[in-house]
């Protein structure tokens, strides 16, 4: 149960391994997968993958179309 090591689908280098969860029948439960990949000539290289994942969060403010 875990022990296996992750690698980077895109090169095969080997990734660090991280904890994310997700919620089941109302309780969060451990999930581990593999971390982001470390190879700058990579594709999926984490310094990219931060860049596209910073333009996916617009969480915050208020809703649109409320208080104008």
């Amino acid at each position: 149960m875990g022990s296996d090591e992750h690698v980077c689908p895109v090169c095969g280098q080997p990734v660090e391994t991280v904890v994310r969860r997700h919620k089941t029948l109302g309780a969060w439960v451990p999930v581990w997968t593999g971390g982001p990949c470390r190879n700058p000539e990579c594709e999926a290289y984490a310094d990219r993958a931060a860049e596209s994942a910073e333009s996916d969060e617009d969480h915050g403010g208020a809703p649109a179309g409320k208080g104008s």
